[in-house]
């Protein structure tokens, strides 16, 4: 007996007939190819290039991953971008400066964002947003 499969367009269709909100976007995992010395060296780069996507509108979200302890940071990253195609969320990952100095690595997977929710509570007095 075999597996059932569903193709990724299927997918997309049922999440949308389910009044999900099927937002497409783009997860690039992000990890060292030598330690963490070389991406320690790009850094300063690598983060003026992502906050560029993100004033640009095409970064979603992004941040460092820890190890599973809790305990430390290692290199890895996860970065969300809002791209047209797979190609277009690979061409911005390539040129990313820790990816195209070869510090880091990276695969690209497609995500149906569906579920979850985003406040944002702005208080007055002080000037900060506050992200729940």
């Amino acid at each position: 007996m075999s597996e059932p499969v569903m193709s990724w367009a299927d997918l997309h269709a049922w999440s949308d007939e389910h009044d999900l909100l099927a937002k497409r976007l783009y997860v690039v995992l992000s990890e060292p190819t030598n330690g963490l010395g070389p991406v320690l060296e790009h850094l300063d780069e690598h983060v003026g290039y992502q906050t560029g996507l993100e004033h640009e509108g095409v970064m979603f979200a992004a941040g460092p991953l820890s190890d599973d302890a809790e305990q430390q940071w290692r290199g890895d990253g996860l970065f969300i971008y809002r791209a047209e195609s797979r190609e277009e969320a690979v061409r911005l990952a390539a040129a990313d400066p820790m990816h195209a100095c070869g510090a880091r690595r990276f695969a690209v997977r497609p995500w149906l964002l569906n579920e979850g929710t985003f406040s944002v509570r702005l208080f007055y007095s002080g000037g900060k947003p506050r992200i729940e």
